[in-house]
């Protein structure tokens, strides 16, 4: 059936593409500042006080190391194939050359959700902050124009909250997507102005928390297992983890923007491994001082951030409002990057004909898919104005966990297949690196609930409905093998 034709490296990375190519004008640094600009955000912002208010306590930090440690050994194999197949397409060109046209589209789709609904996730915490900061100055918002209408739980199920549309959130992804539209130079430097924001806020908080903690908020460190499996305890460190890997998503994004990059076969490594390692230590630190400042307890919320601000005292008002607008710039950066990310696959998905072509047409005045950013906004846009950050998390993390898994597995078939092929980067100890990385990933994926892995299941039927109505008829490769 030509399911698993392969492209060779050199029909990847010297494509001719129709119409005006993507610009180079990205560089190591760029690279890194983009980076770190999609992983600090809802993470550290937002996931962090669910987890450790539901699963962790103090010890959500060994949770980060856990998920840092996965994210390493992802992003090694990030690096290898980056340098090795540099290509707008990311883990989606990489899974084409691996493994063949069907898997590198289950590939494509996975990144199509990790991207799509982690953006509508980080507006929907964007859209709590804004609120909150609003309320701070008594302007008050109506529940029924800034919360999501369909809520789940895995008690009761699907459920209407009563609310009409998540508003802010919608309004933030427009804006974002304006911005993609206009120039990758544009989005690039939005992002840096956003990552020093960010970078400042979080050093800010952390030294003026240092002063406010009260170490008896670590005692226990790891509260004691409540009799339910992933309910604190080390299950509850181990569930934790799965949900802060959130955190550091984002750092693959950068292997989407090969074709932006200056010489990529050393920037990409380069930018993938940096920006994973300084949001580690950003992680681990802030972690700490928030579980330090305010009890884990108090933490279930959608802005534990602030809560933790306004337990600083009156005194410290200034400090939780320059704070906290700093976090919306952080979570406006997330998406963009998220955003950005997914033209970019948008774009070699429709070189390939697996999807429309327009989604890949590159405007002439702009050098960018047009298209294709306004149907990304939009599908985002709607999904962060109608579900909940609970439903859009643990989808994202999921799909995300899978996408990895992959990866790591084409850096050791690769191997198998091209070993000949120069590699600027390399992983070291393969195949035990990848296998390491793989049943990381999978072993994560294990500790997710039922629902989530529902969600994840039909998001992929869907998409095997769509290869094969469509796809599979407009394949240029299936087209040149005939």
């Amino acid at each position: 059936m030509g399911l698993f034709l392969r492209k060779t490296i050199q029909a990847v990375t010297e494509a001719k593409h129709d119409g005006p190519n993507l610009k180079r004008h990205l560089n190591a640094f760029h690279l890194t500042s983009i980076g770190i600009g999609a992983i600090i955000g809802a993470g550290i912002f937002l996931i962090t006080g669910q987890a450790a208010a539901q699963f962790a306590g103090p010890s959500i930090v060994i949770s980060f190391l856990i998920a840092a440690l996965i994210c390493i050994l992802a992003g090694l194999c990030y690096a290898e194939l980056s340098a090795l197949i540099p290509s707008s397409g990311g883990s989606y060109a990489y899974a084409y050359v691996a493994l063949g046209e069907f898997p590198a589209w289950i590939v494509g789709w996975t990144i199509t959700a990790q991207c799509l609904f982690s953006a509508s996730t980080v507006a929907v915490g964007w859209s709590s902050y804004f609120v909150s900061l609003c309320r701070d100055f008594g302007l008050l918002f109506p529940d029924f124009l800034t919360q999501a209408p369909f809520i789940y739980s895995p008690v009761t199920g699907w459920a209407a909250s009563g609310s009409l549309i998540n508003l802010p959130a919608i309004l933030l992804i427009a804006v974002i997507g304006f911005l993609i539209s206009v120039g990758t130079r544009t989005a690039a430097n939005f992002t840096n102005v956003m990552v020093f924001i960010k970078l400042g806020a979080v050093l800010l908080f952390i030294l003026m928390g240092l002063g406010h903690i009260h170490p008896e908020n670590w005692v226990p460190f790891i509260p004691e297992n409540q009799g339910v499996f992933g309910s604190f305890g080390w299950s509850g460190i181990l569930r934790g983890s799965g949900l802060v890997f959130f955190a550091y998503m984002g750092f693959d994004t950068v292997s989407t923007l090969a074709q932006d990059t200056i010489n990529p076969q050393r920037n990409l490594p380069r930018g993938i491994l940096a920006s994973l390692g300084i949001c580690t230590i950003a992680y681990v630190v802030m972690a700490l001082v928030l579980t330090g400042v305010v009890s884990y307890t108090l933490l279930n919320v959608p802005d534990p951030m602030a809560v933790a601000l306004h337990a600083l005292g009156p005194k410290f008002f200034w400090l939780s409002t320059v704070i906290e607008v700093a976090i919306l710039a952080a979570f406006a950066g997330v998406v963009l990057v998220q955003l950005l990310g997914q033209t970019r696959i948008f774009y070699a998905m429709g070189q390939d004909g697996l999807i429309p072509k327009s989604l890949s047409r590159i405007h002439p005045k702009t050098s960018t898919p047009i298209i294709g950013s306004v149907v990304s906004a939009l599908i985002s846009a709607v999904v962060a104005g109608l579900f909940s950050v609970e439903v859009l998390g643990q989808l994202t993390v999921i799909a995300t966990l899978l996408l990895y898994a992959l990866v790591c597995f084409g850096v050791w078939i690769l191997r198998k297949t091209h070993a000949h092929e120069p590699r600027p980067f390399k992983v070291p100890f393969v195949p035990w690196i990848p296998f390491a990385g793989m049943a990381a990933c999978l072993g994560q994926m294990a500790f997710f609930p039922l629902s989530t892995w529902v969600q994840l299941a039909g998001w992929l039927i869907v998409g095997v409905i769509l290869y094969f109505v469509y796809g599979r008829h407009h394949s240029r490769l299936r087209g040149s093998s005939r």
